[in-house]
């Protein structure tokens, strides 16, 4: 008698034959992933290296050098991962048009617009600061942009 929830025996030798043959090869593996591996993993997804979020510019004393230090390390990196995100849709972008051409400029439109308001906002936080920018510029530059806002309204509202 089949219980509720339960498949009816299999009659077929074959099919018999094979599930037998794949519960031979597949339970030791999976008792040894469940059992040995997951345990042992590392729980974050991300397989490159995770730096902690130091103290900014803003929260460093002025006399403390290892904050200041480790702000600036902190910027570099950010400004390297902000850099490549900014490659990465330039890419799409190029790719796109190469493969949608002639359409591209309607079909690519979308990746063009994220790609423009991501290096406004790359130019906005790191443009003008040169090759040897570190925090304390990064962050005057946003001090005196917040000042300049607060005279004469938003930039973007005035080069529309």
């Amino acid at each position: 008698m089949v219980q509720k929830g339960e498949s009816p025996p299999d009659d077929n030798l074959f099919r018999g034959f094979i599930s037998a043959l794949y519960n031979t090869l597949d339970v030791p593996v999976t008792w040894f992933r469940e059992k040995v591996v997951e345990p042992n993993q590392k729980k974050y997804p991300w397989y490159h290296q995770q730096y902690r979020r130091v103290p900014t510019i803003d929260q460093c004393y002025s006399d403390d050098v290892v904050c200041d230090f480790e702000a600036n390390l902190q910027f570099k990196r950010d400004r390297a991962v902000d850099s490549e995100i900014l490659n990465i849709l330039r890419m799409r972008y190029e790719d796109c048009m190469m493969y949608e051409s002639p359409d591209h400029l309607t079909t690519c439109k979308p990746l063009w617009e994220k790609y423009k308001n991501a290096e406004e906002a790359w130019f906005i936080k790191y443009g003008d600061l040169g090759a040897y920018a570190d925090a304390r510029k990064a962050y005057m530059k946003q001090k005196h942009r917040m000042i300049w806002e607060r005279r004469h309204g938003p930039l973007s509202d005035q080069t529309k």
